[in-house]
């Protein structure tokens, strides 16, 4: 199908676009850190491009629904938020060198969505409780609070590396404007996993008749959802600032990365439906 050739090929692209960044980083070529950004912003359209034919090949089957619903499509959109929201960071701050350290988290997700045997990419119809109005709803929430947590670790990772010290470094912003930065984007995608967390306990409760039933993916959600509310909270409340936030950031990401991913592959429950078929 056309919609799997074009998202393959956007794997590529954006390994184009991370080599491109890092020839930033390492050259300081400022010709290059246009065509750096002008060629992610290329790539994000073909990938929209690819959603949209995808979309409209299910609507051609007979399916008829937005690609979100599997490992597969998840990953794909999981991928275009990362990219969106780091164009979007990139445009505000005028700093394209934070691509060095972002672009790899869309390459690899799209990477495994494109080539892993674990990822089933064909075309299905909806299982019942997936027939829903909130599933557009919940699911962009989520993954726009995913894509911006993945943001926010890689300006963590930035920062930590910064504090260590280094010439290299001193091309990224200071250590407190690296902070609150930071600080900007978890709220962003706290705020975008608080709506995605409510939205999908009102899809649970039309679906299996409960808002709330402790599966694995809404405990490990709420698991997730606390550290970012402590990291919040230590930073308006306690003062907390600089490498203790960033390590919280990468923590919090580490525990996306296991909602998304462990819970998906090594537990069983409601949220089984997402596993690799």
């Amino acid at each position: 199908m056309w919609n799997i050739k074009v998202l393959s090929y956007v794997t590529f692209l954006y390994l184009i676009c991370f080599l491109f960044y890092l020839g930033v980083l390492i050259f300081r070529y400022r010709r290059l850190a246009k065509v750096a950004t002008g060629f992610t912003i290329f790539t994000l359209l073909v990938h929209t491009v690819g959603i949209g034919l995808r979309w409209i090949e299910s609507h051609r089957l007979g399916i008829g629904h937005a690609p979100l619903s599997n490992l597969y499509e998840s990953l794909v959109f999981f991928a275009w938020c990362i990219t969106a929201i780091y164009l979007a960071v990139e445009k505000k701050y005028k700093n394209p060198l934070f691509g060095a350290f972002t672009m790899p988290f869309s390459c690899l997700t799209m990477a495994y969505a494109s080539f892993s045997p674990d990822v089933n990419s064909r075309l299905e119809p909806l299982l019942p409780a997936l027939k829903s109005n909130w599933l557009i709803i919940h699911v962009i929430t989520c993954f726009l609070a995913y894509g911006a947590f993945a943001v926010a670790c890689g300006l963590s990772i930035i920062y930590l590396l910064k504090r260590r010290g280094g010439k290299v470094w001193d091309v990224f912003p200071s250590l407190g404007q690296l902070d609150n930065l930071n600080y900007q984007i978890v709220t962003f995608g706290f705020i975008f996993l608080t709506i995605g967390i409510i939205t999908g306990a009102v899809w649970a409760d039309k679906a299996w008749g409960s808002y709330w039933s402790w599966d694995p993916k809404e405990t490990w959600s709420l698991i997730t959802w606390f550290i970012y509310a402590i990291f919040i909270h230590c930073r308006l409340v306690r003062g907390w600032r600089e490498a203790r936030m960033a390590t919280v950031s990468i923590i919090g990401f580490l525990s996306v990365l296991f909602t998304y991913f462990g819970v998906s592959f090594l537990l069983s429950g409601l949220h089984s439906y997402a596993k690799p078929s």
